[in-house]
Order: structure tokens, then sequence, then C-alpha cells
């Protein structure tokens, strides 16, 4: 076996490369390197032989009467000493001896080598990896630089941005670290993997290695909240009806949702019941928080919370937590009240409804003018109702009437102003003119 047959199998093998994509980077090579030092209008063709495991170049030319161009035309009484049988218009090639292209072209030759076998290394790279998003990887933090850390994954290297990483966690180099693929990009210093440890994705691939039943479909993850290395909510549901679905991502004694705890840093897991209906969902999704009812509004996606007042805490969470991930869950706006608050809320909107069903005018046109409750009307001037849209003066009237019958001590309190402001005492600070 010659040595260069012996190199490409050798290379093939070690690096993982195709040996036929090899020989053609080799012979595109040689075929440069030819090119350089004779020229581009050289009719050449290179070809591996694989018997005697070397790299064979021919030249043709074409057998002319008249030689004009020397590289490419051949007379054809030089034709007929290679070939008695040769005739006019034949092409005839000849061999090129590869020793003969000179030290430069040798250079040139293995320069191309090198970098054909270097992007056929970073394509197979990127085929394995552009396969693996949405997996999770393991390696070794290796350095930092101005977008994130960049780790080390054996073959090639990832990139954990800013963004992806979670808040408060640090991390130094040789620290080994695991991340959930989410882009595989082409770049000319080859492929760039980009990794996350934020992503809700990440958390549900993490049940799947620790909970065989979501691993299966048995058990199936509907949806991930997260705040990243403080606070999740995962939503599950099961295919068999035997199968607690929270008891099997929870594990005997808490052992699997643990494994998943510890891998994020002891950020806190909420696992709650997913259900069709969404007013259950929103029930189960803002728990520990106990919730007295739920309100639907499917047009505009949105619900109205009412707990007990002494729920409240709870529902809302830190900061805000526990709501925010919850309307996360559902992709759902949730607006909490407590049921004293809610109370009120109700009986003033109760209120305008008569009024506007008195004016004949949408509530909504009410509350887009600013006016939500009776006292609002009670105190504005006949010129701030008629900027309400669809309002007249003859309407005016009607709701004067109506918020006296509804509400006779607002109307008392507002007909006491007058008094107040006609009385020949005027107030401290103010001049009688």
């Amino acid at each position: 076996m010659s040595e260069l047959k012996r190199a490409i199998d050798q290379i093939s093998k070690d690096r993982g490369i195709d040996r036929d994509l090899l020989i053609d980077t080799l012979e595109e090579a040689v075929r440069s390197a030819v090119a350089r030092k004779y020229g581009e209008s050289m009719d050449i063709e290179v070809a591996f032989n694989e018997e005697l495991g070397e790299i064979e170049v021919f030249e043709f030319k074409v057998v002319v009467d008249e030689v004009h161009d020397p590289i490419s035309e051949l007379s054809l009484e030089a034709a007929r000493e290679h070939d008695p049988n040769a005739q006019l218009d034949d092409e005839m090639g000849f061999p090129v001896k590869v020793e003969d292209l000179g030290r430069i072209a040798a250079q040139s030759a293995k320069q191309v080598i090198i970098q054909r076998m270097r992007d056929a290394e970073q394509e197979i790279i990127y085929e394995e990896y552009k396969d693996r998003v949405s997996e999770i990887a393991s390696g070794i933090i290796q350095r930092r630089d101005r977008t994130g850390w960049i780790i080390n994954l054996g073959r090639t290297e990832a990139l954990l941005p800013k963004d992806e990483q979670i808040p408060r966690e640090r991390y130094k180099r040789g620290d080994r670290v695991q991340a959930y693929i989410i882009d595989v990009l082409k770049e000319s210093r080859g492929p760039q993997v980009v990794v996350s440890r934020s992503h809700p994705d990440y958390m549900i691939e993490l049940f799947k290695r620790e909970v065989p039943e979501v691993a299966d479909g048995t058990v199936k993850i509907m949806g991930v909240a997260r705040d990243p290395g403080l606070r999740a909510k995962v939503a599950v549901m099961s295919r068999d009806r035997d199968v607690d679905p929270v008891g099997a991502c929870v594990g005997i004694r808490g052992s699997r949702i643990q494994n998943v705890v510890q891998e994020l840093k002891g950020e806190r897991i909420d696992i709650v019941v997913w259900s069709p209906d969404i007013a259950m969902y929103a029930q189960h999704a803002l728990s520990p928080a106990v919730i007295s009812r739920i309100l639907v509004d499917e047009e505009e996606e949105s619900l109205e919370v009412v707990c007990p007042d002494d729920q409240l805490t709870l529902a809302i969470g830190r900061k805000g937590q526990n709501v925010k991930l919850a309307a996360k869950l559902l992709g759902w706006k949730i607006d909490i009240f407590t049921e004293s608050r809610y109370g009120e809320l109700n009986a003033a909107r109760k209120g305008m409804d008569q009024i506007a069903s008195v004016a004949e005018v949408p509530m909504e046109n009410f509350f887009g003018a600013g006016f939500e409750s009776l006292e609002s009307i009670v105190n504005a001037s006949d010129e701030e109702l008629l900027e309400i849209k669809g309002m007249t003066e003859s309407k005016i009237g009607d709701i004067r009437l109506a918020v006296n019958m509804l509400a006779p001590g607002l109307e008392a309190e507002n007909a006491e102003a007058p008094d107040e402001e006609t009385s020949e005492t005027p107030a401290e600070g103010e001049e009688t003119i």
C-alpha cells in the first residue's frame, strides 16, 4: 500500500471524514496547484488511482495544423510522434509528473488540503449538532468572552449567552456544566452551538431524564413557566387514569423532582395538574392560594380571580411572582381581587350598568371617558358628560334622575355643594370679589 493511500485511510478513520470526500479534496488541491503553476488555460484532468495509490495528472491538447497556443494545442507532426494514427482535431492526453509541480505549488496544494479537511470536519460537526437541537449537552467551562461563557463540548465549543444563563449563577474555568441546545449556527471559524440554562424546555428535558413516565409519554408536560433560578410552574396531565401525574414527577419522598431542583441550583418547582377547563386550570396554577371563584372572559382571554382576603398575599406571591408565573403558564391575563374589594367593585359596576342602560349608551363608553362610578357622574358637569360617546343633552337629565334614585345620598351631597360655594363667608385663603 502506498504512503498516500495509507495516509488517506488513517485520516478518514481518525477524524471521521468520508474517504471519498478526502480523495475529492486531494484531487482539487492538486488541480489548484497545477493551475497556479501552468495557468488556468491548461486543460487538465486529475484522478486518484486506487491500484497504484497515487494521484495522476493528465494534460490535454488539441491537434491542429498551425499552433497558436502551445499550452492547449499540438501540431499534427508532433502528435504523430506520440501516435502515428493521430488526426486533426483529435484530443491527446499527456501525463504530468506531480513532483514537477515545484515547491511553491506543492505548498499551495498542502494548504488547500488542510483547509478542505478542516471544512469537511466542521461540516461533519455541524451536521451532528444541528440534529441535536432540543437535547441536553454537557461540557466544561473554558473561558468567558463579551457575549457569555464558552463551553468545551469535546469536538467543538458551545456558547452560553448572558441572557440564557440562570441569574446569579456563577461559573469558573474548569466547572462541568450542562445546558439545553437551542441553536446551531454556521460560522466561518466552525459551527457555533448555542445553549441555554434558562429556557423552559430545558426543564422539560430534565424531567424526561428523571421521570420514566414523562420519557415514555404516559405523563405529558403541557406547559412550563420559569423565573429562572427562583421559581417555576410545570403543568402536567396523565394519559393513564391509574397514573398520578404529580406523584410521578415528584417521586418517592421527592427524589425525582429534587434531582431537577439540584441541577437548577435550588429553583423551586410547583407541579400543577393541567385541565381543559381554563378556570380549573387557573385554580391549580395559582396554588397554594385558595380561590373563591373565577370569572372567565374568553374573548379577551382574561380572568378575574376572587380569593378570601387572607389569601391575597399567597395568590399574588412575593413581588407578584405567583400570579405572573400562573399567567405565563396559562397564556391569559389574570386580575386578582379579594372578596371584599370585589364586592365593592361589583356594586359600583352594577350601578354603572343601570345608568348605561337608562342612557342607552354602552358602559364601555362611560369607562372610556373616565367615568367609573356613580359618584364620578354626580360630580361631573353637563359639558363633561357630553364628552361621553353617544351622550346627548336630553339623556343627561335621565341620567341625573336615575342617579338620584340609585344613590340619593350622593345626589344630596352634590346638592349641598352650591350652598357652600355661594356662602357669604369665604373659606380661609379665598378672596371675595
